[in-house]
């Protein structure tokens, strides 16, 4: 089921919060692309405020004002920021950026600085984005030194602190030494979390900062204050340590910008070449690429040939030879020639920028797993904030605990129930699964696609394009003439369809070696072929009618021309005056992968079905070669929109696979719609909620391995997460657990999840190393 931006005929699982979401127009973006397009479920937020594609402008843009937020790096953050925002008029939508750390308000200005004080408020230090944060290169937070100096101090100052509780004299001065030590390193390990705790408490609500901020300080009040400044210093550590976890889990897909070089040869007027930085390069200018360097734009070739090694973009591990008029993509690899190409596209809307834009997005939509693990969350963290003070005031009476002991024992409580596992456990797991798919040339939405893939039991594919190569080629030719050389009837057939700029004539054309002989009297005869003469021979090709006209077709003909037609091929006949000379049949080729494609998804368990325009004959036939399970044709595109609906009714979560605009209802209509990237029309790539760069089908169950992968290590985070929680929650209970046990089991957890979750990661690592050499 598709999230709640979609066409209003279309069901949907959320709430309907994206009626006043800002649409992205851009080919490749994902959210409420078009009236048809089914969009990501980045526009839905379980809150009244919709979210918004991030500005593109100094500060402020035409979907608003871009805030940097350093302390806002996971969905726990966001949701503060989200509940604080909530209440204030005005405010259209929200977009979040957590890779970036950044935030768009779709707001009036006289709104603005009303929502900026209520995140203030709230704990956070928001900051006007400049213009290269705005174009995507965000300014970087502290360096990771510097954190990991200031935490180090921090933890130092703790185990100060403990040696002068463990070793010195119990007198007063020490006492006051010791608590200094302590207070020093709670200050610096945590300072962010006083702030966003206490910030939280004022207001009522009991995150993980505020359940960290009664426990540290608790404990301090009690005299446990070596323990408290260890709990703090160990925690700010883990947390560290899982921030930068998940920026590399975010960030990867970024690393791809690093292939892009920042400079290009660029022709000027005078047909001189200068080296200009990519960034200020225009459309239509020329650059030059030597062989070994990498595209610096989007263009299409206009001068040499060469072989480009496009993995970066397509995850195609084979070169492929570009010539003059083919694209070319920033960050691919020109290996064997120079070319000169046109750039198409400026630096920041190559389709390399538009991939990580698009996954940027994607990273900001909430996944299934992650609404529920947020609902989760927002129940079980006040549940345990009440058992820890239930156990602080009814143990003394019933288990004959001191008061001390206690309050000790339920700030144990409060610090093991941190829910940063929980919390931290989907983000990281998607993130990974999204930048392994886009490594791999697998553009997917959101979460929710990532997630729902698992559960397809059916795809209709179309057939022109997507299973087949959407090119006629010749694929059979018969010399039936015995008056003739072969050589000789095959040179006339090719002279006479190099004449004609008929589709199927230059397929005969190009698989035909070009005969010698002079064409004259060159006659196009509508909806029936050509003539003309070659060598004094009169000559005509075209097709069967052509053939009835003329008073040349005979049974033997007509048998031959059936075992042609029959296979959904397009039969054209080379004849003379007074006899056939050759049959040529044309058809549009099956790609080298749908057979493999297909044979992997019936292994997979998912029905395939094709919908296509072309007659039924072709239809099965194609159908038949690609070892597809159904085949229906003659279909216009609200045919396919209908079949969709069925195969809905019948399978269950079906898919559908197109590359053309007829296609766009039933990508937009399927549960999941997967566009073709190369080949595909842009209204297909906006309606569909996955896009395939380079065409090839098998890339299909692949996404459908990944989503169960990724479903599998969603589910083992969770039992992680909730597991190791709930046995040192049991030892607490009954008074087994210390406070630097509660910190050990909050900080381990965590680590245990996110490394986990950054498993997805490895695979499209190595197929890219592959890939690239």
């Amino acid at each position: 089921m598709k999230s709640c931006c979609d066409e209003a005929q279309k069901p949907t699982s959320q709430d309907p919060c994206c009626a006043t979401a800002t649409p992205v127009s851009t080919q490749l973006d994902s959210c409420c692309a078009s009236p048809v397009a089914a969009s990501s479920d980045t526009c839905c937020t379980p809150h009244s405020i919709a979210t918004a594609a991030p500005s593109t402008t100094n500060g402020r843009g035409p979907q608003g004002a871009m805030f940097r937020i350093e302390a806002m790096d996971c969905a726990a953050e966001e949701s503060e920021i989200r509940r604080a925002l909530e209440l204030i008029a005005g405010v259209r939508a929200l977009g979040f950026q957590l890779g970036a750390r950044t935030l768009t308000i779709d707001a009036p200005d006289a709104v603005i600085p009303q929502a900026l004080a209520a995140i203030r408020k709230a704990g956070f230090d928001p900051q006007p984005v400049a213009t290269a944060a705005a174009t995507g290169e965000a300014p970087g937070r502290a360096s990771t030194t510097d954190e990991l100096g200031r935490m180090g101090l921090a933890l130092g100052l703790a185990v100060c602190a403990e040696a002068v509780a463990f070793f010195s004299p119990d007198t007063l001065a020490f006492k006051g030494i010791g608590m200094a030590l302590a207070a020093a390193a709670i200050w610096l390990a945590g300072f962010s979390t006083y702030r966003k705790g206490f910030a939280a408490l004022l207001q009522g609500r009991l995150n993980i900062n505020a359940l960290m901020t009664v426990a540290v300080t608790g404990a301090f009040l009690i005299g446990q204050w070596p323990e408290a400044a260890m709990v703090m210093a160990l925690y700010a550590i883990a947390e560290l340590i899982e921030g930068r976890a998940v920026d590399r889990a975010r960030n990867a897909i970024k690393s791809l910008l690093d292939l892009t070089p920042e400079t290009a040869e660029v022709r000027q007027p005078d047909g001189s070449w200068k080296s200009v930085a990519a960034a200020q390069v225009p459309v239509n200018a020329i650059v030059r690429v030597r062989p070994g360097e990498r595209m610096p734009l989007d263009g299409t070739v206009a001068v040499g040939t060469s072989a480009v090694n496009q993995a970066p973009v397509t995850g195609e591990s084979i070169p492929v030879d570009k010539v003059p008029g083919d694209p070319v993509f920033a960050g691919t690899i020109n290996e064997t020639g120079t070319l000169e190409v046109m750039v198409t596209a400026e630096a920041s809307n190559t389709t390399l920028a538009r991939i990580i834009h698009s996954v940027e997005q994607a990273q900001g939509s909430r996944a299934p797993t992650q609404q529920f693990v947020d609902r989760f969350a927002a129940i079980y963290t006040p549940a345990v904030f009440i058992m820890a003070v239930l156990v602080a005031t009814l143990t003394p009476v019933f288990m004959d605990l001191t008061w001390v002991d206690a309050v000790y024992k339920a700030l144990v409580l409060l610090v093991i129930a941190c829910p940063c596992a929980l919390v931290i456990a989907t983000p990281v797991t998607v993130v990974s699964g999204l930048a392994s798919a886009a490594r791999r040339g697998i553009l997917i939405k959101g979460g929710v696609y990532l997630e729902d893939a698992h559960k397809l039991k059916a795809i209709a594919l179309d057939k022109t394009g997507t299973i087949t190569e959407g090119k006629p080629k010749l694929v059979a030719q018969h010399v039936l003439a015995r008056t003739y050389p072969e050589t000789q009837i095959l040179g006339w057939a090719a002279d006479l369809a190099g004449h004609s700029d008929h589709p199927v004539s230059k397929a005969i054309a190009q698989g035909l070696s070009a005969g010698q002989g002079i064409v004259a009297g060159f006659t196009a005869l509508a909806g029936r072929g050509v003539e003309a003469q070659l060598e004094g021979q009169p000559l005509i090709l075209g097709n069967h009618r052509l053939i009835e006209e003329r008073g040349l077709c005979s049974p033997a003909i007509e048998a031959l021309l059936q075992a042609q037609e029959s296979q959904g091929r397009t039969v054209t006949l080379l004849a003379s005056q007074s006899e056939v000379l050759a049959i040529f049949a044309v058809a549009d080729t099956i790609k080298d992968s749908s057979r493999e494609a297909i044979a992997q998804l019936h292994a997979l368990g998912i029905a395939s079905v094709m919908l296509t325009g072309d007659n039924q004959a072709t239809a099965e036939t194609i159908a038949k070669q690609a070892g597809i399970d159904q085949a229906h044709g003659n279909l216009l595109p609200e045919d396919k929109l209908s079949a969709i609906e069925q195969m809905q009714a019948q399978y269950g979560a079906t898919a559908m696979t197109g590359d053309g605009i007829n296609d766009a209802p039933a990508l937009a209509r399927a549960d999941i719609g997967l566009a073709m990237g190369a080949a595909g029309t842009d209204t297909a790539m906006e309606a569909a909620d996955i896009v395939i760069m380079n065409d090839d089908l098998r890339r299909i169950p692949e996404v459908i391995q990944l989503s169960k992968r990724t479903r599998s290590i969603l589910l083992q985070n969770i039992m992680l997460a909730l597991g190791i929680k709930t046995v040192f929650l049991v030892l607490a209970v009954f008074g087994n657990a210390s406070m630097w046990m509660a910190v050990f089991a909050d900080m381990g957890a965590s680590l245990l999840v996110v490394g986990n979750g950054l498993r997805l990661l490895r695979g499209a690592r190595a197929h890219a190393i592959r890939a690239l050499g």
